[in-house]
């Protein structure tokens, strides 16, 4: 970390190097596809490299760097809101989801579902439910009301729901008859 506040290359590659996997994996969870989930990790790294003395040891490095990922990936998103207008679902699906088949699945299975959710939907289900943030740390980081955050993540999460039902209705149905 030393060597990355001095501005030493090959130092900053090695960080890259070790956490890049990890943290495209943050960022694919925000982005509408592969090449923009490595535009924000870019972005994020360029970020980390310019802000790393803020870093205060407190949590771990890995920790520090996966919230400017998200901080990052979330701006991006915002600029991107900035130049089209948002995606508006009003339909709210409330299908429930047997267990059984969501532990069927991978999580590759899983992440390309949550790949599928309105870009809105995304980033909120994202933040609440994969990274653990509260309702009200969404609502202050996007600019919305808290309520908003919490009907899009419902909205989020039956939207899923219908994505796992209609990729999984042979299988749901088997399990359906069998009790």
């Amino acid at each position: 970390m030393e060597g990355c506040l001095r501005g030493d290359r090959k130092l900053q590659k090695a960080l890259y190097e070790k956490y890049a996997s990890r943290m495209l994996g943050v960022c694919l969870r925000y982005a509408e596809h592969r090449e923009e989930a490595e535009d924000m990790l870019q972005e994020g790294f360029i970020k980390v490299f310019h802000s790393i003395s803020t870093y205060e040891k407190r949590g771990s490095f890995e920790g520090w760097i996966r919230r400017v990922m998200v901080f990052t990936s979330i701006n991006i998103y915002k600029s991107r809101l900035r130049n089209y207008k948002e995606e508006q679902m009003t339909e709210y699906f409330d299908e429930p989801v047997n267990e059984n088949i969501i532990d069927r699945l991978s999580a590759k299975e899983i992440v390309a579902l949550i790949q599928q959710l309105p870009e809105g939907y995304r980033i909120i289900f994202n933040l609440f439910a994969v990274e653990g943030y509260t309702h009200k740390e969404i609502a202050e980081e996007l600019g919305i009301a808290i309520g908003t955050s919490k009907s899009q993540f419902a909205r989020a999460r039956g939207y899923l729901q219908q994505l796992i039902f209609k990729q999984n209705k042979e299988l749901y149905e088997q399990i359906a008859r069998s009790g």
